[in-house]
């Protein structure tokens, strides 16, 4: 009987995913080394774009607010560095079954091995980018210490979060694709209603601290800001991310298993 729920149908496409995890690695950085093909510096053109562009709003906003740029700089570069590998993870995962449609009408793999494919490909630019963070934090004299450390578990909560956020969006942008333009101006919205920019505690007394504490975004961002900045996460951080996790991964397995029969007649 359980064979037949549309939970067990979602957890076996996963778990056969999962089995075969080098050749959703494999083909994102595939994605990456063709874009940057016969470049210089290749795929560093990432990081290059980022940290100017991180330096250059860090100046800009630290200058006009009268910040301290010994503190806001490693801050808002920590902040933007999640916050990029969190958006971009979910616009591409979005497209992720219309941009492999060539593949999946032609080759029986996973549906789940599409959705790794586009996370992987935004972890793999992450993992390019997140060395502005120690160039900045050493050039405004900033120093880290061993709680630094914390930042990996931070950032397998966040990618566990981002592979189930990406299955149901992916699903429901291939049946509407519309859509995909709706979650676009969500995110922008949410990059000025989350502290990346700002600090959470200059927020008005008129504010409910609650628009920040249930926020997802900002509830990712501290699980690995905080440690990158030398401090532990607090603990209903972590409850937060994992309890997410938990009840997002019971919905991805339901609308994966639901829908996967009818994904390749949608492209």
């Amino acid at each position: 009987m359980l064979k037949k729920t549309f939970f067990y149908i979602g957890f076996q496409d996963v778990f056969a995913a999962l089995s075969e995890y080098l050749l959703p690695c494999i083909l994102a950085w595939q994605d990456i080394s063709v874009r940057y093909k016969r470049s210089k510096i290749g795929q560093f053109w990432l990081t290059l774009n980022t940290l100017v562009y991180i330096a250059s709003l860090g100046l800009i906003f630290g200058t006009l607010f009268r910040f301290n740029l010994h503190e806001y700089l490693p801050n808002i570069c920590a902040a933007i560095l999640i916050w990029n590998f969190m958006t971009a993870s979910i616009s591409e995962g979005c497209q992720a079954f219309i941009g492999a449609d060539s593949i999946i009408l032609q080759v029986k793999l996973p549906f789940f091995m599409h959705i790794m494919r586009a996370v992987f490909r935004n972890a793999i630019i992450f993992g390019h980018n997140i060395i502005i963070f120690p160039i900045i934090a050493f050039s405004v004299g900033y120093t880290m210490n061993f709680y630094a450390l914390l930042a990996i578990p931070g950032l397998f909560f966040i990618l566990i979060n981002l592979l189930w956020v990406c299955t149901i969006l992916s699903v429901l942008c291939t049946r509407y694709r519309d859509l995909h333009q709706v979650v676009t101006s969500i995110l922008q919205i949410m990059f000025y209603a989350t502290p990346v920019v700002w600090d959470a505690k200059i927020l008005p007394a008129t504010v409910s601290p609650l628009w920040v504490h249930l926020n997802p975004f900002h509830n990712f961002i501290e699980l690995v800001k905080l440690p990158l900045l030398g401090y532990p996460p607090k603990t209903n951080e972590w409850l937060f991310c994992g309890a997410l996790a938990v009840v997002g991964w019971c919905l991805a397995f339901c609308v994966l298993g639901k829908y996967k029969q009818r994904i390749a007649y949608w492209l």
